[in-house]
């Protein structure tokens, strides 16, 4: 189909315009027309992307389905994927109708909750799909303002500070982001993100304010777009917007948020920072692996203290892409293979907790652990399908997540053995907190009197946890659907990394003078 990826992109978009345009009101009937309407669009939006997925050959290691135009001041609207930007697109496309299932309870100004969730979704398809390096940040930074939105007029009771942290937190990251396309630009003649793939930053040692950088301007450069996706992704120590804009974001709002929002981050570095920067790469990664360790170390000693379960499951998510960053940088095949399969894992557990936990708040109104207990008596589907996913995030085998963490492990085992063992004490650690929330949450006697009368999932609840079930077993015991596709282009990826990397390029990563 021509223009497919086009199609895909601004199809959300579109039937925001509609809705802007054409409904009028907030009475019941509105607000149901609005919600069918975003529903049925990202769900067509779905389905058209099972297309690209259907017609991409994973033994193509370049970019497919391109689409290319001339746009302004000699800037390109181009778009195209390859295999590891592909299953980003299927997992934003999978997990939107669902999360606009879990708007369906709300009543406040419908028909602009279902319009900001359209327009996130056209704006993170965007951002995976350029292959412009401008038209890929305009897609990158027009993604914060319909999340600051969802977060500032649907979020709780400190909505509005939450907001302004994440904004302000993922604006300033990405301001060297900037500065650097701009360098690029000047240095290489072109926007282009397949050119500049093939460019040869200059990596010759420089001097900067008294201190020799090793890797010169590709470490600079380097520097600059790991502010943005270290922000992006809430990697320790600048991670703090995370724990505040989940507790207060609606549920649906987590779920994009951490599963798909975060994965830019980690898609980034993929793209950017280790393909087009492989000499920065090389002078940096023993800094990134430290301190994603420490990431996962930290974040899961921080979850497991927590007496609030979106706070508990937000810094879950800060050590689980400590493990992306951990996968990602040990820069051979078994580790990037890991973290691009944990990031879609992740997306796919990580929403159904934060749903799991926006099921019960939609009952009791309260995000405390405190507030729960003996659930399994009053609720036991849903006590199973907690248990379920409980099990998938602290990587039981069987499910999902217990394939990219191994992949991650063996990856940061080739590189440092007492870096697999930190990051394998993160899993002993994640046991702790997502099984004190189980046993908190779900087992007990049913005595708190708000409980005696809750009721079990729906059919609209069951709906929205059926297919991350099935999609979480399958890719547990059926890993080679994601593996096969993306493993050409890691290879390639990671064959070009060293092609790059010459045998003198290593040491220090800043050394005085």
């Amino acid at each position: 189909m021509e223009n497919l990826l086009s199609i895909v992109t601004f199809m959300p978009a579109l039937a925001a315009l509609i809705l802007a345009v054409f409904l009028r009101g907030n009475e019941p009937a509105a607000q149901k027309n609005a919600k069918w309407l975003a529903l049925l669009a990202t769900s067509l939006t779905f389905i058209l992307s099972i297309f690209i997925l259907a017609g991409f050959d994973p033994q193509d290691t370049g970019f497919q389905f391109i689409e290319q135009r001339d746009w302004i001041m000699g800037l390109q609207y181009k778009l195209g994927v390859d295999g590891i930007s592909v299953l980003f697109v299927m997992l934003t496309t999978a997990l939107m109708p669902i999360s606009i299932l879990a708007c369906w309870a709300n009543t406040t100004r419908v028909k602009d909750y279902m319009i900001a969730f359209l327009l996130l979704e056209t704006l993170v398809l965007g951002a995976f799909m350029a292959l412009d390096l401008v038209l890929f940040y305009l897609f990158f930074e027009a993604a914060l303002i319909p999340m600051f939105l969802i977060i500032g007029i649907w979020g709780g009771a400190k909505r509005i500070f939450a907001a302004f942290k994440f904004f302000l937190y993922t604006l300033l990251g990405s301001v060297l982001m900037l500065i650097a396309i701009i360098v690029m630009y000047r240095n290489a003649g072109s926007m282009d993100i397949v050119a500049l793939l093939n460019h040869q930053f200059a990596s010759a040692s420089i001097t900067v304010l008294g201190f020799q950088i090793t890797g010169g301007l590709q470490t600079m450069l380097w520097l600059a777009f790991f502010a943005s996706f270290a922000v992006k992704m809430a990697i320790w120590p600048v991670h703090t917007w995370s724990a505040d804009a989940h507790m207060q974001a609606p549920a649906a709002g987590s779920v994009i948020l951490a599963a798909v929002l975060l994965n830019i981050g980690g898609y980034g570095f993929l793209r950017f920072s280790i393909a087009m920067f492989p000499i920065g790469s090389e002078v940096m990664a023993s800094f990134v692996l430290w301190i994603s360790a420490i990431a996962i170390i930290y974040a899961s000693l921080v979850a497991l203290v927590q007496e609030d379960m979106k706070k508990l499951v937000a810094y879950a998510s800060v050590a689980h892409m400590g493990f992306v960053t951990m996968g990602i940088f040990s820069l051979n095949q078994q580790g990037i293979d890991g973290a691009i399969f944990k990031m879609i894992s992740h997306g796919f557990i990580s929403a159904a907790l934060f749903l799991c936990i926006g099921v019960i708040y939609d009952r009791i109104r309260s995000h405390q652990i405190e507030s729960y207990g003996g659930l399994a008596i009053g609720m036991p589907q849903y006590a199973l399908v907690f248990m379920f996913f409980s099990m998938a995030n602290l990587g039981l085998p069987g499910t999902s997540g217990f394939v990219g963490q191994f992949l991650i492990l063996i990856g940061a085992f080739m590189v440092n053995t007492w870096m697999a063992l930190l990051g394998a004490s993160g899993l002993i650690l994640s046991a702790a907190y997502g099984l004190r929330l189980y046993r908190c949450v779900v087992f007990g006697d049913l005595i708190k009197e708000s409980l005696k009368s809750i009721t079990d999932l729906n059919g609209r609840e069951k709906a929205m946890f059926v297919p991350l079930v099935a999609i979480t077993v399958l890719l547990g015991i059926y890993p080679a659907l994601v593996l096969d596709i993306i493993g050409p282009s890691v290879t390639a990826l990671i064959e070009n990394y060293h092609a790059a990397i010459p045998v003198a390029e290593t040491g220090a990563v800043i050394v005085t003078d």
